[in-house]
């Protein structure tokens, strides 16, 4: 299951949030390997360093880099505040694998916002957009941000692709743009940690401060070809956890011209089966009116049950070109940038310019200073 190799760091490539890229010599070759620095070390040319290689060998687009495991000669110390008798957190993540990690969990009572989310029961109406995608993520907060640049945003990963929050530079990049990352279930690595999505949208909430939350899986999608196998089944879940929680779930459609897979032309079958069989509970499913008349003309027709369930709003697209252009971030979702797969960013483009304009709404509708009230 697992292949291994055991290396020598020949050179710090570059670093990001939680993680740092090596150049790493394994049996003569010289080889591209990504380490987590919390969890091994800090990796230092001469290190010699055990790798999985597993997905590099396969090939993975998303994470084909060999996966540091440890520094066996020289192992790191333990965490500040970790004794063998007491430990910072007790929630343990990618939980009985070698690399399990224990964290405080927000929902803990040891957490500064134990009592907040003890004591929060419903969103109050706070707008969460649902994505199958991680490559979603920086479109919806340019939409977000396109009217309204101040609006606090928090990320909600979901475990459906990398664990670790830290593999993904998208975060990095958006940091500025965030008001931070509650990481739940078996992920972590984030700003905060959750056991549910749930309490990771509380948490959100009330914790980091946020008008708006978006829920995504990590970066990577798993999936094999069927309507149900697939990673990103986990959107409709979370339009459900949105529902009984009082908030108002928004979908971003994966739209697309340009895939060259059947099952993803228009409306992907992931959206098709997230939101049209697994959210049970009824959520705003915006579409931008910029398509091209062949995307839009596909999108309409098969539209069907999900227009019975939801409710489609068009939205208007002024500006939205220029805020995608804008990302700090590189757009980029299977290997195709923004021009080259226009209509899947700016659908997510739009549903983050919607979900704000719910949050404007809400605060025409609420007397003075009880925004954000439980």
């Amino acid at each position: 299951m697992v292949r291994w190799r055991s290396g020598v760091v020949a050179e710090v490539r570059r670093r990001w949030r939680g993680a740092v890229e090596l150049s790493v010599t394994v049996d003569g070759s010289v080889t591209r390997a990504l380490a987590y620095p919390a969890l091994v070390g800090e990796p230092e040319p001469g290190d010699r360093v055990l790798l999985n290689v597993n997905a590099q060998l396969m090939g993975l687009g998303t994470g084909g880099y060999a996966l540091v495991v440890a520094l066996p000669d020289r192992l790191p110390a333990d965490p500040p505040g970790t004794g063998t008798d007491r430990m910072d957190g007790h929630v343990v993540k990618a939980r009985y694998t070698p690399l399990q990690a224990i964290v405080r969990g927000v929902e803990e009572p040891s957490s500064p916002h134990h009592a907040a989310i003890a004591a929060a029961e419903t969103l109050g109406g706070m707008p969460v957009v649902t994505a199958d995608l991680h490559s979603a993520l920086p479109a919806v907060v340019a939409g977000i941000h396109a009217d309204h640049p101040d609006t606090r945003i928090a990320y909600v990963m979901t475990d459906g692709g990398a664990l670790p929050a830290w593999f993904s530079r998208t975060l990095d990049g958006l940091r500025d743009r965030l008001a931070g990352t509650v990481t739940v279930g078996q992920a972590f690595g984030g700003d905060l940690e959750s056991v549910t999505t749930h309490s990771g949208l509380l948490a959100a909430r009330y914790a980091l401060g946020a008008d708006i939350a978006i829920v995504a899986q990590g970066p990577g999608n798993l999936g094999a070809g069927l309507p149900w196998a697939f990673s990103g089944v986990a959107v409709g879940e979370a339009v459900n956890a949105t529902g009984v929680l009082g908030g108002r779930a928004v979908g971003a459609l994966r739209i697309s011209a340009a895939d060259p897979r059947e099952r993803h032309q228009g409306i992907s079958h992931h959206s098709l089966t997230a939101y049209g069989r697994v959210a049970l509970a009824p959520c705003d499913l915006p579409l931008p009116d910029g398509l091209t008349p062949g995307l839009a003309a596909r999108v309409e027709a098969q539209l069907g049950d999900l227009s019975v369930r939801h409710r489609i709003v068009r939205v208007a697209t002024e500006g939205l070109d220029a805020a995608l252009r804008a990302s700090p971030v590189p757009l980029s979702t299977m290997g195709r940038g923004l021009d080259a797969d226009y209509g899947y960013f700016l659908t997510a483009a739009a549903a983050g310019r919607h979900a704000a304009q719910l949050v404007v709404e809400e605060d025409q509708q609420q007397p003075a200073g009880e925004h954000g009230a439980q």
